[in-house]
């Protein structure tokens, strides 16, 4: 029996080493899952001996969920995204109890990206108000009287400023936000917005935009001026989308979102929680962008900021004791949706967008720990408040966080050769720029 345990803590010694190891090649990876069996193996021989042995200690620590749980263990061990997943598997993620589900997103975020790196994006509105659409949430509708005024798209040079702003204060990627519903008849909007596009990728960051729905060939205008991304958000369940908006379909969503992916840019689509939608929604819609054919560069989580005059701003204030507008999203839904996202989404950036300024530093910070690694920050949204470069600066010191490098490879280079040959190799060199010093 001392031989058994000698040999069970040897290969626990192992595996945790193995484990440390974990993405630095192919070969470690086999080692890896060899060692977890005989672990497992040991461990049962182990207790079938002691069953009639006095046990050593009163106190025996529990297996841990993850180590009960096969579909959190297969996931965890996960060498690249998969696009099957089904309703009942995400449903089973995210029903996993908080602390094990932080501590398993985290574990797998740690495979895929550099956890103490955080792109910082920088969002501004080109075009404010004026939508024709319907969107229960949103301050921009001409529908809903919220005292937010249309206007002209801005020019050229006042975006190109104020992006240079934002890189001046370590924003890597700059985002353009329109009101409208598309695209159509915008041919002189469409050709400003490329040159909008050209000139923020000349200072070196990113470019995204949000414009409505786009067809083919708009798609690929902006792809050959140099666009990045495309946001284009699905918001919510297939199945809760009708209460949330009718003027424009879920399909046609995904069919811009298809467009986009066509065309070679990177796909930026997430969704809004605190629509009045149940868990079973929240599922659904991970559901729906877990199963894409190519999962999204960037899944965005915002937070509901209800806005007096909108239905959803006037449910909310008729519901308050104040009679004003209050959200109600509580942490606990925002950390588990991050985490949840983290484990079927392992290649996404995670982008904690609208609402964020109601978290407190610590509530981020855990966040970030469960997967999230992008943040909007500048001066606000698109009409709601942002927290400010400042702040930002300063948490991010008090944590050992640092912003997302341009060049780094833990974007989309590494999500793409997952599991091949040139991703190994990238694997194996970021182990080596990883590891302590030995000095």
């Amino acid at each position: 029996m001392r031989n058994t345990h000698q040999t069970l803590k040897r290969a626990a010694s192992l595996y945790s080493t193995s484990q440390l190891k974990y993405s630095a090649s192919s070969t470690l990876r086999s080692q890896t899952r060899l060692l977890h069996a005989q672990f497992r193996s040991l461990s049962s021989a182990a207790g079938s001996q002691v069953v009639n042995s006095p046990a050593p200690n009163k106190y025996q620590k529990p297996d841990s969920f993850a180590g009960r749980n096969s579909l959190l263990q297969a996931t965890i061990a996960a060498d690249a995204p998969r696009n099957d997943w089904t309703k009942e598997e995400i449903r089973e993620i995210y029903q996993t109890p908080l602390m094990e589900l932080v501590y398993s997103a985290s574990t797998l975020h740690r495979r895929f990206f550099d956890p103490a790196s955080v792109q910082l994006c920088t969002l501004m509105n080109i075009k404010t108000g004026g939508c024709s659409e319907d969107c229960s949430y949103c301050a921009q509708s001409i529908r809903y009287k919220t005292g937010v005024k249309a206007t002209k798209i801005s020019s050229v040079d006042e975006v190109l400023q104020a992006a240079k702003i934002a890189k001046e204060n370590g924003s890597t990627r700059f985002c353009m936000g329109a009101a409208w519903r598309d695209m159509r008849g915008r041919k002189t909007n469409l050709k400003n917005i490329k040159a909008m596009v050209r000139g923020v990728r000349e200072l070196g960051m990113e470019a995204c935009v949000t414009l409505g729905m786009i067809d083919g060939n708009q798609a690929a205008e902006l792809r050959d001026a140099g666009l990045t991304a495309y946001n284009h958000n699905v918001d919510t369940s297939r199945e809760y989308y009708p209460n949330v908006i009718t003027t424009r379909t879920y399909d046609e969503r995904l069919k811009t979102i298809n467009n986009v992916r066509q065309a070679g840019i990177h796909v930026c689509s997430g969704g809004i929680l605190g629509l009045g939608e149940d868990d079973a929604d929240r599922v659904s819609f991970l559901y729906t962008v877990a199963t894409m054919e190519s999962h999204p560069e960037s899944f965005p989580i915002n937070a509901l900021v209800p806005i007096k005059g909108t239905p959803l701003g006037d449910a909310s204030a008729a519901k308050s004791e104040t009679g004003e507008p209050e959200s109600t999203v509580t942490f606990h839904d925002t950390v588990r949706m991050v985490a949840t996202a983290r484990l079927v989404l392992p290649g996404s950036v995670i982008r904690l967008a609208a609402g964020r300024i109601n978290l407190t530093e610590s509530e981020q910070v855990l966040c970030f720990m469960a997967g999230a690694n992008a943040i909007f920050t500048g001066e606000k949204m698109l009409t709601t408040p942002c927290s400010g470069w400042d702040e930002d600066k300063a948490m991010f010191d008090r944590w050992g966080l640092r912003p997302m490098l341009p060049d780094e490879l833990h974007g989309s280079e590494k999500r793409q050769h997952a599991g091949t040959e040139v991703g190994l190799e990238q694997e194996r060199a970021d182990a080596v720029r990883m590891a302590p010093s030995s000095a």
